[in-house]
C-alpha cells in the first residue's frame, strides 16, 4: 500500500517511545497503524546509531505495508536511508533547507518551532512541510521550559502549512488546539502509556470530530 502523502494531513501524529526492543516496538506500534493515524515519527534518544538504523529500517517496511508515512526524527540521512517519507528536525538537528534538499521535493519536512511564530516562519520559507509548537501541557517526555500558546496556532495559519501541536496533549485537552487550527496532534505518552492504546488513538480521533 502506498503511503498517503498526497491526502490533507490531520488528525494524530504518532510518535514512537524509547524502546531498546526492536521486535516489542514493532508489537506496539503495529495495531494502531491500521487506526487511520496520520503519520508516524520514529523517535529512540536513547538509541545508537546501529539501533537507530535498524528499527527505522523495520519500521518503514511495517509503515509501508499500512499506508503510513514515516517520518525520522532528528536525521534526513536515515530518513533517505531507508526510503523514509521525510524527516522532522528540532532546533539543533540541521537545516530544513539542507534537508529539503537532500530528501527532495516530495518529501516531508517538519520543523520544530516551540513558543516562536518566527522560526516556523523561516522554517517554511527553507522548505517545510509543517511546523510544530510546543509545549503546550506539561509533559514527561522531554524537558522543555518554552510553553505555546493557543493564541500562537492560530496566528501561524497564514504560513499556509500545517500547524501541529505537540507536549502533554490528551484527548482531554486537545479540543481547543484543534479548534484554534491545529491540523494534528503529535502524541508519544497518551498512547503507547494508556492502559488501552487502541482505544486511546481512537479518542484523538474523536477530537477532530
Amino acid at each position: 500500500m502506498e503511503p498517503r502523502q498526497g491526502r490533507p494531513p490531520r488528525g494524530l501524529y504518532l510518535i514512537t517511545p524509547d524502546e531498546a526492543d526492536t521486535a516489542r516496538l514493532l508489537a506496539r506500534v503495529a495495531p494502531l497503524l491500521g487506526q487511520d493515524v496520520a503519520w508516524l515519527q520514529y523517535r529512540n534518544k536513547a538509541a545508537g546509531a546501529a539501533l537507530r538504523r535498524e528499527q527505522a529500517t523495520a519500521l518503514q517496511a511495517l509503515c509501508s505495508a499500512a499506508g503510513v508515512p514515516l517520518l525520522v526524527n532528528d536525521d534526513a540521512a536515515l530518513a533517505l536511508a531507508i526510503g523514509a517519507a521525510g524527516a522532522h528536525l528540532g532546533e539543533d538537528d540541521g537545516d530544513v533547507a539542507a534537508a529539503r534538499a537532500l530528501l527532495g521535493p516530495d518529501a516531508i519536512v517538519g520543523a520544530s518551532c516551540y513558543d516562536r511564530l518566527d522560526l516556523a516562519g523561516r522554517a517554511v520559507a527553507a522548505g517545510a512541510s509543517y511546523v510544530a509548537f510546543g509545549a503546550f501541557f506539561p509533559t514527561s517526555s522531554k524537558a522543555t521550559t518554552r510553553r505555546a500558546t493557543v493564541d500562537l496556532l492560530r496566528d501561524a495559519a497564514p504560513l499556509g502549512v500545517p500547524r501541529v501541536a505537540i507536549g502533554g496533549i490528551t484527548p482531554a485537552n486537545a479540543g481547543p488546539l484543534v479548534d484554534a487550527g491545529a491540523d494534528l496532534v503529535a502524541v508519544i505518552g497518551g498512547v503507547f502509556e494508556a492502559p488501552d492504546p487502541v482505544a486511546a488513538v481512537r479518542a484523538y480521533h474523536r477530537c477532530f470530530s
